[in-house]
């Protein structure tokens, strides 16, 4: 399997294009993540896939960025893949903190007066399967979205 580089900046993103998606690994940062969610919403909507199903990869790509941005702090050097499978739209972001493992709370997702603790809930609303892999130097959230 052969993959593309596109040239990148010290500090922003370094994407790979790959047959089936794309791998990036970039610190953890605002603007990184909007440039990354424009790519995959691109790749998904030139595949044929929905602007629904775009917009909910990068949501859920957003959530568990979140997640590492909290469990790792700002800047953390993250590796973010999209691919698409037989099961649906992958989506994973691995992390180097193996101990901290994302959990849900007790937050109704239309709560007016919660700031977060919704985003594994509307991660589990949009995904058919969400899986986490710890090694002994990080840990990979993968999640499954239906294609369409």
């Amino acid at each position: 399997m052969s993959s593309e580089r596109i040239q990148s900046p010290e500090g922003r993103p370094a994407v790979w294009l790959e047959p089936n998606g794309l791998r990036a690994s970039m610190p953890a940062d605002a603007m990184n993540l909007r440039g990354v969610r424009r790519l995959i919403a691109r790749i998904l909507m030139a595949e044929g896939l929905s602007v629904e199903t775009a917009d909910a990869a990068c949501l859920v790509l957003s959530e568990l960025v979140g997640n590492a941005v909290r469990a790792c702090g700002d800047g953390v050097l993250l590796t973010i893949e999209l691919r698409l499978a037989d099961e649906g739209v992958v989506v994973a972001v691995t992390d180097p903190d193996p101990s901290r493992l994302p959990h849900t709370t007790d937050t109704a997702l239309d709560s007016a007066e919660a700031e977060s603790g919704r985003g594994l809930a509307l991660i589990d609303a949009l995904c058919t399967e969400v899986s986490v892999r710890t090694t002994s130097v990080d840990k990979q959230v993968r999640c499954v979205l239906p294609a369409a």
